[in-house]
Order: C-alpha cells, then structure tokens, then sequence
C-alpha cells in the first residue's frame, strides 16, 4: 500500500472517532448545556443525516476541484467545527457545528475513498478501502473511549479539542503525502458519466446489499449494552470490556476482509453475511454471559469482514464513475446504521425484549444474502470475472 493510503486511513480515524465518540459523552453535554439527554441524543442523528445527505452531493459538487485540496478542506472546516463546538455554551450552535461537522465528514470520505482506490491497481482495492475503514475500526478500539475518558476526567471539551488536533495531523499528512491527483487519472472524473452509473441495476443491487448488511449489522449492535445486561445477565461493569471486544473483532475482520476481498470478494459477502446470520440467531436466544462475550467478538469479526467486498463491489460495477459510487455507498452504509436500530427499537418497544433485535438482525441478513446472490448471478464477467464463472 502506498503511504498516501494510510495517512487517509489516519483521516479516517480522527472522523470516526467523531462520529462515534458523541454516544459516551451525552449525559456531560446534556448537563454542561441544561438540555435533556434526548436532545443531545439528537446531535448523534443530525451527524447520521449529513453523512447520509452529504456525501453524494458534495463528491458531485467537488467532482472538477483536485482531490488533494479538496480533502484538506474538507478537514479543515471538520477540524473548525469541533473548534466551534468545544468554545459554544448554546445548544443550537453545537447541533449546527455537528452539522457541518458532518457535512466536511461525508464530503471527505466521498473523495477519499474514490482517491485510495486510485492510488492502487484495481486488484488492491479491496486492501486499500480495508485500511481506509480500519481507521474507523481503530477508532472505535482507541479513540472513542480515549474521549469517553478524557471527557470523563476533564471535560467533553477537551475530547472535541482531542479531535481537532487530530484531524489538523491528519491536513498535514493529506498535503504532504497524497498526490495532487490519483497516479492514472489522466483529467479529472466527468460529472455525466458518473451520473450514467446510476442507470445500472448491478449498481443499485451493491448499494442495497450495503445498506442491508449493515442495517443488519447495527440492529444488533445499537442495543449490545441492555442485550449484555438484561438478557445474558452480564454485570454491567463487563460491558466495555465487551464492547472493546466487538472492536477487536471488527479490525480483525476488516484485515481478513482486506486480504481476500479483491479476489474471491463474493466469497467474501456470502461467509461473512451467512456467518452474521448464524450469529444474530445466537444472540437471539440470549445464552449464557459468558457465550454471550464470544459472540460479541465474533459479531465484530463477521460484522467488519465484509467491509472491503462492499466497497470493492460498487467500484468494479461503477467503472467509469468512482466517485460518486463511492460517494453514494457512504450514504448506503449510514441509511443502514440509521435503519437498523430503529427496526431494533421497533420491536423492542412492542415488547418482545432486547434480544428480539438478534432476529430482526437476522431477517436484515438474509435480504442482504438474497441480494449477493442475485448480483453474482447478474454479473457477466465483467466486474469480478474470477467469481463470475
């Protein structure tokens, strides 16, 4: 891999730890600003909806600008916002800046993504979207409780300060290290081209087979906590301990995911999205605390293997249109992230307990499965001709 990948990798762990780190530090915010725990619950959605609505748009918007200072920007005006939010004592102001906070956020990943793969032959892509996503996985290992602690024994500030500095390191390693433009890109990406790709149904299979598998994925993992504690009967001083678990898996998934995306990537799909199935099915039957702790880990693993056949997926049918295919995936995978929890909480709030989720999570995969099948059975060669045979 290029080193120009991996300092996008570092890009991506400063903004996922943003992303992620908000749910620790709900109760300080709410206490520090005087509003309910609901409504700074709803900073987490607004940064869910920017990524969502923002990332096509702005890959779009920014399709002619050159990626280099295009991505600095973008983590620049990420960078400004926590800036914003760590000095405001208004609740208005922080929703806002969270807003631009992840506008900057999607807009980054729809250029960054389409930039790694650039920078490598179209057999690394897989690996070079496995460390890309790693970023977030180690940002969950790492990151998140690092806010969660500074913000614990200082201030939520200081994590928002925690994160900015982060994402200025991460400026200068994009200036220094990414070149202006992606090695093969002889002019830059036509907006009318990109936006033919859309008129693929082979497309629009990888895009739902995203959103599925990871509505399928955060189902399950949005109520992990009651699920530990009220179902399996875990104390719930385990619970970080297991939720550190879940992040230990998903960076080992997503580094087996990386290995073997580029080429067996339907393989891939069908072990990982099966494998989730048999492990949301488990998690249904709510077993003993301790199983319950393996299947954490192992949810991790299945959860993030599929990662980098997602991504590589939508590239190789995507051809001549990167980037907003890899724009539009971002937002697939958040409509998934979005979606999920709230078929969970669905079925949580019409009684059927918190390991209900554990089969909702299993329906979601067995869409999502459907899905893989039907997009290798449409291939033709073209875009995985190893597999398509």
């Amino acid at each position: 891999m290029p080193l120009a990948v991996y300092i996008l990798g570092v890009s991506a762990f400063a903004l996922g730890t943003s992303e992620f780190m908000l749910t620790g530090l709900l109760p300080l915010i709410a206490e520090d600003l005087e509003v309910s725990i609901p409504s700074v619950g709803l900073l987490v959605s607004a940064f869910a909806v920017g990524m969502t609505v923002g990332a096509p748009l702005l890959a779009a918007g920014t399709l002619r600008l050159p990626p280099r200072a295009t991505m600095a920007g973008f983590l620049f005006v990420f960078a400004l916002g926590h800036v914003v939010g760590a000095f405001t004592d208004s609740y208005a102001v922080l929703f806002a800046s969270r807003v631009v906070s992840a506008l900057a956020c999607a807009g980054f990943w729809a250029v960054g993504a389409a930039t790694a793969v650039g920078l490598v032959p179209p057999d690394r892509r897989g690996r070079a979207m496995a460390v890309l996503v790693g970023g977030l996985t180690v940002a969950n290992i790492l990151g998140v409780p690092a806010g969660a602690l500074v913000a614990q024994h200082s201030s939520w500030r200081m994590a928002f300060w925690g994160v900015a500095g982060t994402a200025v390191l991460a400026l200068a390693g994009v200036l220094r290290v990414v070149p202006r433009r992606s090695p093969g890109a002889a002019r830059g990406p036509q907006l009318r081209p990109e936006l033919r790709a859309y008129s693929s149904s082979t497309v629009w299979l990888a895009l739902a087979t995203t959103s599925l598998s990871s509505a399928g994925v955060f189902c399950t993992f949005s109520y992990l906590a009651p699920v530990l504690t009220e179902e399996a009967g875990l104390p719930s001083s385990w619970v970080p301990g297991a939720l550190f678990l879940f992040g230990i898996g998903a960076f080992v998934g997503i580094t087996l995911g990386g290995r073997f995306a580029d080429a067996r990537p339907f393989g891939v799909l069908k072990a990982g999205i099966g494998g989730l199935f048999a492990l949301m099915c488990a998690v249904a039957l709510a077993p003993g605390p301790v199983l319950m702790v393996a299947l954490v880990f192992l949810l991790g693993v299945a959860g993030f293997v599929i990662s980098p056949a997602l991504n590589a997926r939508v590239y190789a049918v995507a051809g001549a249109a990167p980037t907003l295919a890899g724009a539009t995936n971002v937002s697939a995978f958040n409509v998934g992230n979005m979606v999920g929890p709230w078929l969970g909480g669905l079925v949580i709030g019409a009684g059927f307990g918190y390991a209900s989720v554990g089969w909702v999570g299993a329906a979601l995969c067995v869409s999502a499965f459907a899905l893989v099948l039907l997009s290798q059975q449409a291939d033709h060669g073209t875009a995985f001709p190893a597999e398509a045979r």
